[in-house]
C-alpha cells in the first residue's frame, strides 16, 4: 500500500480507541487553522503500514505518532505532540518551548499520562468514527 498523503499534510496517527486520544485529536481539528494536519488510528490499514516501514514495536512505543511526507520523517511521544501544538492557533502554540527541555525529561512525563491513560480517561469499544463533515480529514 503507497502512502497517499499530500506533500503539504502531516498525518498524527493516534490510539483509536483512547478518550483521551479521541478528545486530543478534535483539539487538535478545532485548532488546526492551517489544515495541516490528517488523522488516522493506529489500528488502521495506514497506522499499520507506517508502523511497518518504520519499524515500530508498538509493545514498546506507546505513543502518537507524527508522519511529515515530505521528510518522510516519523516522531513521537513528546516530540510528536510539541511539533502538533507548534502549527495550532494561540496559545497552543506557545507549548513548543518545551522543545528546548531534553526529549528523555519530556518523554518520562509523557510516558506516565500514556501508561495511565485508559485508567484515568477510559478506553472504548472501537475506534471513533468521525462525523461527516470530519471525514475528509481521516484516512483509513
Amino acid at each position: 500500500m503507497m502512502l497517499e498523503i499530500p506533500k503539504n499534510k502531516q498525518l498524527i496517527l493516534f490510539d483509536g480507541v483512547c478518550n483521551l486520544c479521541n478528545s486530543s485529536v478534535l483539539y487538535v481539528i478545532k485548532r488546526d487553522q492551517k489544515d495541516k494536519f490528517l488523522f488516522a488510528p493506529l489500528q488502521s490499514d495506514i497506522g499499520k503500514t507506517i508502523i511497518k516501514k518504520f519499524h515500530i514495536d508498538t509493545e514498546k512505543t506507546d505513543s502518537i505518532l507524527l508522519y511529515n511526507p515530505e521528510q518522510d520523517r516519523l516522531t513521537y511521544k513528546s516530540t510528536a505532540a510539541l511539533l502538533i501544538a507548534k502549527d495550532l492557533k494561540f496559545p497552543t502554540n506557545l507549548m513548543a518551548v518545551f522543545l528546548i527541555v531534553p526529549a528523555f525529561i519530556r518523554n518520562w512525563v509523557y510516558n506516565y499520562i500514556a501508561k495511565h491513560r485508559y485508567q484515568w480517561y477510559g478506553k472504548k469499544e472501537a475506534c471513533m468514527i468521525p462525523t461527516p463533515e470530519l471525514k475528509s480529514k481521516f484516512l483509513d
